[in-house]
């Protein structure tokens, strides 16, 4: 059985380590066969680590993915080449992912901590999907995961998937998907056949990570939107505008 890791983010979002130190990560510290890149919004960063891990010989492979903000919460797509549209209803992005022959993954479904769909908007949104992330080592994803992965045994039966939802580098592979072979094409297909399993392991604490480097991507993760790109004020500009200025 393949392992994958379907949801990491890189310094080009709000994830604190670059493509560089991703590949060597992952080549060295663990035995993922498979890993996709994950963030928010964007290509930029998936594009990085493609065109690096092009350049060596690693044992395993890359999938190009975007973590984008629909209306109703986030959505994974995985298996894409072109950027998708942000802030728009979640059937709109769903089109964009099957126009370019992706799949679409719930990412975090129903916490409450962070953007996720819940039970209704998944219901609706049922035909159109391919998996549901029942597991996600991230404080932010624990709440909902029990309920998910009751509900998607008795109502949804959708593909289960895992990804650690990585910001540091410790993170990555702390929750997996588990698939018949070894390689990306295989895992699409053990994914399309809901022939996949969502392993969860343990997140790093704020001490192993360093508190240091835990308030940073908080800070980072302010800017992780559409808002960041021009498309309105982000949270961290609107903090600021709080902040008294010094006069003259």
């Amino acid at each position: 059985m393949g392992k994958a890791d379907l949801h990491i983010h890189t310094s080009f979002s709000d994830g604190m380590a670059t493509p560089a130190q991703i590949l060597r990560y992952v080549e060295e510290e663990t035995d993922l066969d498979v890993i996709a890149i994950t963030d928010h919004d964007s290509l930029a960063g998936a594009y990085a680590v493609l065109e690096e891990w092009a350049k060596g010989r690693y044992r395993f492979q890359v999938v190009m993915g975007m973590e984008v903000t629909a209306i109703e919460g986030h959505l994974l797509a995985l298996f894409i080449k072109e950027p998708l549209p942000s802030l728009r209803p979640a059937h709109e992005v769903i089109e964009a992912v099957h126009r370019q022959g992706g799949i679409v993954v719930v990412p975090h479904p129903m916490s409450w901590l962070t953007r996720s769909l819940g039970k209704r908007d998944i219901e609706r949104l049922l035909p159109y999907l391919h998996a549901l992330e029942t597991a996600n080592a991230s404080p932010g994803a624990r709440p909902g995961q029990a309920r998910a992965r009751e509900l998607n045994q008795n109502l949804f039966h959708l593909a289960e998937v895992g990804g650690s939802d990585a910001h540091f580098l410790k993170a990555i592979g702390t929750a997996y998907t588990l698939f018949p072979g070894t390689t990306a094409q295989e895992l699409r297909k053990a994914i399309m056949a809901r022939q996949t399993q969502g392993i969860n392991g343990r997140h790093p604490s704020p001490w192993e990570l360093g508190l240091g480097q835990v308030v940073r991507q908080a800070w980072r993760g302010l800017t992780a939107t559409p808002r960041a790109v021009g498309l309105g004020p982000t949270a961290k500009s609107f903090v600021l505008r709080l902040l008294p200025r010094k006069r003259p």
